[in-house]
């Protein structure tokens, strides 16, 4: 069972997003079991972040079969986890068109054998490609996060995950703004790192609430533990949690 099923979406790469999803799993973890899929073909980092390694290149990969084997996910962190990056090497790019993608995500997304699940978060690629919206109806999603940075130029793309979502008749739960501040590691005070958007060009000028403010960690691993220190960012994504959970429509029997 896959549970309820949250996306994590974003317009543009580099904003954090395969780490709010991890964190968001991790943090969903204290109300149910909780599975991650790693659907983003173009950087499948959650397999890095959980310490998994995976060097060899897939050259051959069968899209349909008769036989009823399902893939297992990989146990790690009380999560189950299944990415993309287990059949791609790390350094292997993806070289197949969307319709191509799209089969082999049906298969990591039907053809796992998934124990009962409260939840699972699904990491996309960044954009609002084919790709993206193959991906989005397979998922029959409960809901969707979309995660931004401070600066202009990620909330204009991020408005376009926005509007993918809504054209694809998805909740859009609310938006997380990553790495929006810092401390100086020398005197303590509050460092903004990016000039914000203006408000009526962001994402919140839409009406998408904004759920969590992460802030950026000098020296922090993007996979750093939710039980770390109290300077790290645990409470906010255990906040994000309760948020996300709120805002889920109820649970419907298939």
């Amino acid at each position: 069972m896959h549970g309820r099923v949250v996306a994590v979406g974003a317009g543009k790469g580099g904003v954090g997003k395969s780490t709010v999803a991890l964190n968001l799993a991790r943090a969903l973890r204290s109300s149910g079991a909780v599975g991650l899929l790693d659907l983003d073909f173009y950087g499948p980092n959650i397999p890095a972040m959980v310490g998994i390694e995976h060097e060899q290149w897939t050259t051959n990969w069968t899209l349909a079969s008769q036989s009823a084997r399902r893939f297992k996910p990989v146990l790690r962190e009380d999560l189950a986890i299944v990415s993309s990056g287990f059949i791609l090497g790390e350094d292997q790019p993806l070289g197949v068109d969307a319709m191509t993608a799209g089969l082999i995500a049906k298969q990591l997304i039907h053809g796992v054998a998934w124990p009962e699940l409260q939840y699972l978060v699904v990491d996309l690629p960044p954009g609002t490609s084919a790709v993206q919206q193959i991906l989005v109806r397979e998922l029959k999603c409960a809901g969707a996060l979309v995660v931004v940075t401070p600066q202009l130029v990620a909330h204009l793309d991020a408005r376009k995950a926005v509007q993918m979502f809504r054209s694809l008749n998805v909740l859009v739960l609310g938006g997380v703004e990553n790495m929006s501040d810092t401390s100086c590691p020398n005197c303590g005070e509050t460092l903004s790192l990016f000039s914000p958007a203006p408000q009526e060009r962001s994402i919140w000028a839409m009406g998408v609430e904004k759920l969590a403010q992460i802030p950026l960690l000098f020296g922090a691993s993007s996979s750093h533990s939710l039980t770390g220190s109290p300077t790290d960012s645990s409470s906010a994504y255990a906040a994000l949690a309760e948020r996300v959970i709120s805002r889920l429509p109820p649970a419907v029997a298939c």
